[in-house]
């Protein structure tokens, strides 16, 4: 007999609250207990000022249920996990807002076991709503009472609310939680989830899949999903050809970063230089070399992968922030190769926490560089096994580059963009790490200044490297993206 969990109360107590380093920025936890003894999490992003501003439009807020199958597991039977996932996104594009998580609503609170059992009769032809029913459980047994309390206890009294479903805007009403709006959450349209989503609209009252099919913002927000799988097969299966049915903008966006648009390990390098090869002026000034279309190319670059990577270098000259602020998009994991542990402490990758760092520095110099960062919780120092002072040598820095991607590998971090400067994305080039480079060129001669892309040249014109490319305009600029890994796998196979 399967037996129905019953869901918490209405008040609910304050448990613990800690800081939560993830893909889509570093959130404030906050654990609760219902009256029931169910357990619940809301993850907070922005200060307590800017969540509760009384001129400033409601704070986003999505109230998720528990699902271990989306959620945890990548099921793609409904749309819970990209939901999740959309919904992160939006608060981090925002810089504020509140995902209340609860727990013991597993299968519309049937538990587990009963949604897998109910899977099995989908599995031989009912939907969401005649499965349950035939197992004598309830539709829909959840209730949000317990959301209402957390954000009550978060003083929150008006938000916009993420969802599809009205029962949930009805209960925080009903909850003293003023809802001012109602956000359909953009997610990828799937054909393993259609009948799932179609029943939710036709039998259980849920608003229909939001905006236009493929709008810029919704072609944008698929990329984004399919890059977020990470390990998945490829996802870009699901997006549609970039003149399909899209207005202007989502036929740009997915001509331009579908072949990015996967699950699978892959390494990127950008690097944007003047027409006679200067990445910055001779005194070291770089602000800026491209245009505004070209920096807002880079931090889409930048939102796609799980981990951005500069040298030492780029951090003294330029404190950059590398974060994904011109455009919607989670800030990647920021990493700073810096054998020597030279990177001032004031940088602000190393102060704002913004998102998470990984500061690369030898072994013989990690518990210092450690010592340095104590009490920054964003910051983790990683010691891998490179000599402090990396010899010039093509092999030793070759041997640097592979340590360092098998690092970020091993942290579960296989998306990875070099972004800088020109002598470390050099280094990724000449050591055959990089699967796809783009190249952005600027109307504008330096005559002096800091070299770009350089590595060992071949004497000969017929054996320089040369690898499939594509051209794009952005605004005076123009960006070439050579598919290295495409050249690497015509070599091995002894086309041309």
């Amino acid at each position: 007999m399967i037996e129905v969990p019953v869901q918490g109360g209405g008040q609910v107590q304050h448990v613990a609250t800690t800081q939560l380093p993830t893909a889509h920025g570093v959130f404030a936890v906050h654990g609760f207990r219902d009256g029931r003894g169910e357990e619940h999490v809301a993850l907070v992003l922005g200060t307590p000022e800017a969540l509760l501003a009384d001129d400033a439009a409601a704070p986003l807020v999505r109230v998720h249920s528990e699902c271990l199958t989306g959620d945890a597991l990548g099921s793609w039977r409904c749309d819970c996990g990209d939901q999740l996932l959309a919904a992160q996104r939006a608060i981090a594009a925002e810089g504020r807002g509140v995902v209340v998580y609860l727990r013991g609503q597993e299968g519309r609170g049937i538990g587990l076991m009963a949604k897998l059992s109910a899977y099995a009769l989908q599995d031989a032809g009912a939907d969401t709503v005649d499965a349950n029913t035939s197992l004598g459980l309830p539709v829909d047994a959840r209730d949000y009472a317990a959301a209402a309390a957390v954000l009550r206890h978060l003083g929150l009294r008006r938000v916009r609310l993420m969802t599809s479903n009205p029962d949930k805007a009805a209960a925080l009403r009903a909850g003293g939680v003023e809802v001012e709006q109602v956000v359909g959450v953009p997610v990828p349209v799937r054909t393993d989830s259609a009948r799932y989503r179609q029943t939710k609209v036709q039998r259980m009252g849920h608003l229909p899949p939001v905006g236009p099919r493929w709008s810029g913002e919704r072609a944008w927000e698929a990329l984004l999903a399919a890059s977020s799988h990470s390990g998945a097969d490829d996802l870009a299966d699901d997006l549609p050809d970039a003149h399909a049915d899209t207005d202007a903008a989502a036929s740009v966006l997915l001509e331009r970063y579908s072949p990015l648009a996967t699950g699978r390990a892959l390494v990127i390098a950008q690097v944007a230089q003047s027409l006679d090869g200067f990445t910055a002026a001779r005194t070291g000034d770089a602000h800026y070399v491209s245009g505004a279309q070209d920096r807002e190319h880079l931090h889409r670059l930048r939102a796609l992968v799980d981990a951005v990577v500069v040298g030492v270098s780029t951090v003294v000259a330029d404190d950059p922030q590398l974060t994904v602020r011109a455009c919607p998009g989670p800030h990647p994991v920021r990493v700073v190769l810096d054998p020597r542990a030279r990177a001032p402490l004031g940088a602000r990758v190393f102060t704002d926490g913004a998102a998470p760092v990984l500061w690369c520095t030898s072994s013989e110099r990690a518990e210092a560089a450690a010592q340095g960062v104590a009490g920054r919780s964003h910051v983790q120092v990683v010691g891998i096994d490179v000599p402090s002072v990396v010899p010039a040598g093509a092999l030793e820095r070759s041997r640097v580059v592979t340590t360092v991607l098998r690092a970020l590998h091993d942290r579960g971090f296989g998306r990875v963009l070099v972004e800088g400067g020109a002598t470390t994305v050099s280094a990724f080039l000449a050591a055959g790490a990089l699967d796809r480079l783009w190249i952005t060129t600027a109307p504008v001669l330096v005559g002096d200044g800091v070299p770009g892309l350089r590595f060992d040249g071949a004497d000969l014109m017929a054996d320089a490297l040369r690898a499939p490319s594509r051209r794009f305009v952005l605004g005076e600029d123009v960006a070439v993206e050579l598919d290295l890994a495409a050249a690497r796998a015509s070599s091995a196979s002894g086309t041309s």
